[in-house]
């Protein structure tokens, strides 16, 4: 029976995450001939391609992706074991990977890491935007310890605990039609033109329904990648955006805009914290766990 090892477990990782033996190598200091060697033997042990050679690259076979999601899960392990045992020689020590969404990251992530790291000298921490949907399987797939996104997706394999929360609003140009108003409904804004954020993607599907639902489309302007761009454009009064208060607070300042709030039930969203089971989270990854809902109930009781 083929018996794996941790070297060619995150060798294959490296492989698929580089989508290149070449670069794989590179990444990991080893020879691109060494490291085509133990794919070799590991296809060669269990009777099968693990990878499907292209002439840019290579991609994981069916076989390969079962393979890729254990060798992650075995990987997260063995960095939990030594961080566990790093305590007892030498303080907490540890890696901690988080994936949030751009609201979060723009609203309050990068502070709360800045918190932790000076409370934390020996942990580091690995932050990656990613959109709500990749989050959640980016957590279930072992890829990081701690996600950060909206409450609009489900996720089944992952524990999800409510965070924090944040209004969404219409952004609009001072001279827009709109602007005036003390607050909106959505509906309220399906006759004019908005511009699109990419990286709303779960709001973006929210919104196309609601829009459903009244018997309406939306009719987009323009669709960018970056809150800045989106603020960009409606300072040239090109459009409008439904986006969160709290995130586009200084940018309002910035481009002189006004931020109109949603009367909608759907306009308060909540942030969700996600891991794959908070009883085996590694002792570093645990300690920025606590850090965020300690720091959310000391915000809250301040509100109060």
């Amino acid at each position: 029976m083929w018996q794996p090892d941790p070297t060619s477990l995150r060798l294959f990782v490296a492989i698929c995450e580089e989508g290149s033996i070449a670069r794989a190598s590179v990444r990991e200091g080893m020879a691109a001939a060494a490291v085509s060697k133990r794919i070799a033997d590991m296809e060669h042990a269990l009777a099968t391609p693990l990878l499907s050679r292209r002439a840019r690259g290579v991609n994981p076979t069916a076989a390969g992706e079962i393979l890729l999601r254990h060798a992650r899960h075995l990987m997260h392990s063995v960095e939990v074991l030594q961080a566990d045992l790093s305590e007892f020689s030498t303080g907490v020590r540890g890696l901690v990977r988080v994936l949030a969404n751009v609201s979060s990251i723009v609203e309050f992530v990068p502070d709360q890491i800045a918190a932790f790291l000076q409370a934390n000298e020996k942990i580091s921490v690995v932050l990656e935007e990613r959109v709500s949907t990749e989050i959640v399987r980016g957590i279930a797939d072992g890829i990081a310890d701690i996600g950060i996104c909206r409450d609009f997706v489900g996720g089944a394999e992952v524990q999800m605990l409510p965070f924090r929360s944040d209004h969404f609003a219409v952004a609009v140009h001072k001279a827009h039609a709109l602007a005036r108003a003390s607050s909106l409904s959505f509906v309220d804004t399906l006759d004019h033109e908005q511009i699109g954020l990419s990286v709303n993607a779960a709001l973006n599907s929210l919104m196309k329904r609601v829009a459903t639902e009244h018997g309406r489309q939306l009719r987009y302007r323009a669709n960018v990648s970056t809150f800045d761009a989106a603020c960009r454009l409606i300072q040239l009064n090109l459009g409008l955006a439904v986006l969160p208060m709290e995130a586009i607070a200084k940018y309002c300042q910035l481009y002189d805009l006004c931020a109109v709030p949603l009367s909608d039930e759907w306009a308060t969203r909540q942030f969700v914290i996600c891991v794959q089971n908070v009883d085996r989270l590694s002792v570093a990854a645990r300690r920025f766990f606590d850090h965020l809902l300690r720091a959310d109930s000391l915000r809250q009781n301040a509100a109060d």
